[in-house]
């Protein structure tokens, strides 16, 4: 049978990226996709050690650029300093958000006090773990990811803010014992989802990309770990939850979906992972809810 020799160009610079031999002449364009991702070999890890890898004494390598990029903190701080600084200006209710008569005055429902110590309390939280507590694995994302996030996290911010805020706002229909609930609900996973994040930065030592199943420790919030992967989503999630029982707002609800949409599918992914690099991951565990998901 007549075989194909296909060559595989650059569209920009025309360097020759493949060459691939013996192609059979019925063979797809998505069989050729294929036989050229095969061809270019695994990801390398930066801690990879050229003597383990699967190469002789000649070894080719392959170099992608991955555009501009930009270092995890500086995203981090960026996506969670504008909605801490969004929510106040609509707090505060500075010109030009409402009707002039309402500008710089407070409102009379004290649910709208407490839902803006909550939100800045989570915020200035995230902002600290980010400074003292995560320890990231990859030192940059590409600089594009910063322009989504910030529109997803501010965008949501003023949405949000702008209801809670408004001088036609209505408090929870069943009040203070809503009210009340909902507060023990958001600081219970506040602290739970504290909790976490400080154990898993226990379990990678400074400058290192070491990887290890998470287990419980004594401390009581993290005893989750025995049937949730990722219970640092459970606990954001359950914080959300608690923010939206307390300001009865549909924007918050919608915020909270959403971010449960994206949680469960990080979530998904690491617990792939982990059952992909530990033969002895407990099998109990659920990516995010216990038993659910």
């Amino acid at each position: 049978m007549k075989h194909y020799e296909v060559e595989i160009l650059d569209a920009k610079t025309k360097d020759k990226l493949c060459f691939l031999d013996k192609v059979e002449p019925n063979a797809t364009i998505g069989e050729i996709k294929s036989m050229f991702h095969k061809s270019q070999g695994k990801s390398l890890k930066d801690e990879d050690v050229l003597q383990h890898l699967p190469v002789g004494t000649t070894a080719t390598f392959y170099f992608r650029d991955l555009g501009a990029q930009i270092s995890w903190v500086t995203v981090f701080l960026t996506e969670y300093t504008g909605p801490l600084v969004i929510y106040l200006l609509f707090y505060f209710r500075v010109p030009f958000i409402y009707p002039p008569k309402y500008d710089f005055t407070t409102s009379k429902h004290w649910v709208v006090h407490l839902a803006c110590m909550c939100h800045s309390f989570h915020y200035v939280k995230r902002l600290l773990e980010t400074l003292f507590v995560h320890r990231f694995s990859h030192g940059t994302m590409p600089l594009r990811n910063i322009f989504k996030n910030c529109t997803y996290y501010w965008g949501f911010a003023a949405w949000m803010a702008y209801y809670i805020n408004h001088p036609l706002y209505t408090p929870p229909i069943y009040g203070e014992q809503q009210i009340r609930i909902a507060l023990i609900i958001f600081l219970f996973c506040q602290i739970g989802n504290f909790s976490i994040h400080i154990a898993l930065r226990n379990l990678r030592p400074p400058g290192s990309k070491t990887r290890k199943i998470p287990y419980p420790t004594k401390n009581p919030f993290t005893w989750i770990f025995l049937l949730v992967s990722c219970p640092n989503y459970t606990y954001e999630l359950g914080s959300w939850l608690g923010f939206t029982l307390m300001t009865q707002c549909l924007p918050v609800a919608f915020f909270t979906l959403v971010g449960f949409i994206q949680m469960t599918v990080w979530a998904k992914g690491k617990h792939r992972s982990y059952l992909k690099e530990f033969r002895d991951y407990p099998p109990l565990r659920s990516p995010i809810l216990p038993f659910i998901l």
